[in-house]
Parts: C-alpha cells; sequence; structure tokens
C-alpha cells in the first residue's frame, strides 16, 4: 500500500512554488502527494515533475469543483466550463505523471437543496451525460477518474458508494471510477466495509481522516471495517491523508473549520502516517 498526503492540510491554492513542501513530505515518509488543482493555470506541470522525482514522490491530482464548475447546471456554459477545467486537470495529470483525476466532478460542491422528483432527475442526467463526455476525455488522456461521493452537507446529489455506483453505470465508460473518503463514508454509510466492497474494483483512489476530519486513529472511526473492506476490495492503489488547515481562511470557511483540530498540522501528517502503516502492516 502507497501513502500520500494532500498539501491542503497546510496551505491552498496549489502552484508551482508549493514543491517547496515536496522535501518536508519525504522526510515524512510519504509515497506520494496529493495536488489539489485549484487553479492549473497557476501550476507549471514540468518544473513539479521534476521536483517529484527529485523527492522520490509521485502524485495524484485531486479537482475542486466550485460553483462556475457545475455540470448540473441549468446553464449549459456553466458545463461547459465545467467540462474545461476538467480537460486542464487532465492535461496537468499528464504533466506531472498521475494516472487518475479525483474528485466530486458531477455537480458544484456545496450544493444542496431539496427538489422535486423531476428536477431531480433532470439534474442527474446531466451528471450523467457530462460526466460521460469527461470520461471520454480522460481515457483520451489516458486517466481514469476517481468520481467521489461527498456528505450530506456538500452535496444532494452523490453520497454513498450505491449512489456513486449508480453514476458510474449510468455512465457506462470504463475511465469512470471511484474515489471513497473515510470521512464522508463516516457519515453516510452504515458500515465502510460494506461500502468497500460494494466498489470493489471500481475503486481508483481513497482518502482519509477520522470522524472529525483529524488525525487517522484518534476518533471514532472503525478503522478495522476500514481495513477488511480495502483487503475485500482487493485494493492496492494509494491511500492520502486529506483535511485542510485553518489558518488559509477562506479555505477553511468553505469546509467549515472554525478552530484548530490538530496541535500541529505537521504532527497531524507524521501521526496520520504512522497509524495507517501500523493498521496495513503485514503480519
Amino acid at each position: 500500500m502507497k501513502f500520500g498526503v494532500s498539501t491542503w492540510l497546510w496551505t491552498s491554492p496549489f502552484t508551482t512554488d508549493t514543491v517547496a513542501l515536496f522535501p518536508k513530505i519525504q522526510r515524512m515518509g510519504f509515497d506520494f502527494v496529493e495536488i489539489p488543482a485549484e487553479e492549473p493555470a497557476r501550476i507549471d506541470g514540468p518544473t513539479v515533475r521534476r521536483a517529484l522525482r527529485d523527492h522520490g514522490l509521485t502524485a495524484v491530482v485531486c479537482g475542486a469543483f466550485g460553483p462556475g464548475r457545475d455540470l448540473t447546471h441549468d446553464n449549459p456554459a456553466v458545463q461547459a466550463d465545467g467540462l474545461e477545467y476538467i480537460a486542464r486537470c487532465l492535461e496537468l495529470c499528464n504533466q506531472v505523471g498521475s494516472t487518475a483525476l479525483a474528485g466530486p466532478m458531477y455537480a458544484a460542491t456545496g450544493k444542496r437543496r431539496m427538489l422535486p422528483a423531476a428536477q431531480r432527475q433532470v439534474e442527474w442526467q446531466r451528471a450523467v451525460d457530462n460526466v460521460r463526455r469527461a470520461s471520454e476525455l480522460a481515457g483520451a488522456h489516458g486517466v481514469r477518474l476517481a468520481i467521489e461521493p461527498l456528505n450530506r452537507f456538500e452535496t444532494d446529489l452523490v453520497n454513498t458508494a450505491a449512489d456513486v455506483m449508480a453514476l458510474i453505470k449510468a455512465v457506462d465508460h470504463p475511465a469512470a471510477g471511484v474515489m471513497l473518503d473515510s470521512f464522508h463514508m463516516g457519515i453516510e454509510e452504515r458500515d465502510m466495509d460494506a461500502a468497500l466492497r460494494l466498489v470493489g474494483d471500481r475503486l481508483v483512489h481513497v482518502q482519509v481522516s477520522d470522524n472529525y476530519r483529524g488525525t487517522p486513529g484518534h476518533g471514532q472511526l472503525r478503522w478495522d471495517r476500514f481495513k477488511s473492506g480495502i483487503e475485500a476490495a482487493g485494493y492496492r492503489g494509494g491511500i492520502a491523508i486529506e483535511s485542510f488547515t485553518p489558518e488559509i481562511k477562506e479555505l477553511a470557511a468553505a469546509v467549515c473549520f472554525w478552530r484548530p483540530l490538530e496541535a500541529s498540522q505537521d504532527g497531524f501528517a507524521t501521526e496520520g502516517l504512522a497509524f495507517l502503516r501500523q493498521l496495513f502492516a503485514i503480519e
């Protein structure tokens, strides 16, 4: 198993200068870096790839899907902007060597409403059609999409493993895969083991934090059920620690971080990695 960390744990947005974090990430013992591509134009892919290589790291690119990148929007121009953003992220994937583009790309994060069934179906079909288009783009780039369910407070469209598998089935494209996140699963799933088994070989990427979005192993999540589900799914990809820093105020407000969750962000990373390595140690 390979373990990584999102640079969102320390900073936002990721720019070319964020490679300054790579020496620390290497020293901590991580295998890869999650690169949040909030603003692809501010990231020089070849420079980032060289920095990754110099520090013995690989990368997974994650998208950031705000209101202007909403594939279910009423305005077709906004849908087109979302697809154009995904295309730029896929180009970045190729530049930095990422074989996956991860994130909740089906709709804008934070879009949550009680809708009539007919309108819900309209938006679902828009998501299906546009994620299929995104999958075709991904396939042309040799990249897989890792589509992430979010909890009910962040989206009204895809909340569970069952939801995302329904979307994958409707999209019907080999480049469409799944990312599961232990934080969201801890809110929405009855059993993480069952959720991971359901996704099975469509699982492309995994993110982790504990139930309070803090250090893995420091909260209430059933990590035994997480591990058994990972093993039952036959997953051999990467597991990345993803959380955020309260020091970046705009990002902290977006994810509702009103206080520090841990004594230090570095401790968050190192203690979380130690827990994960122990959890998946070969007995």
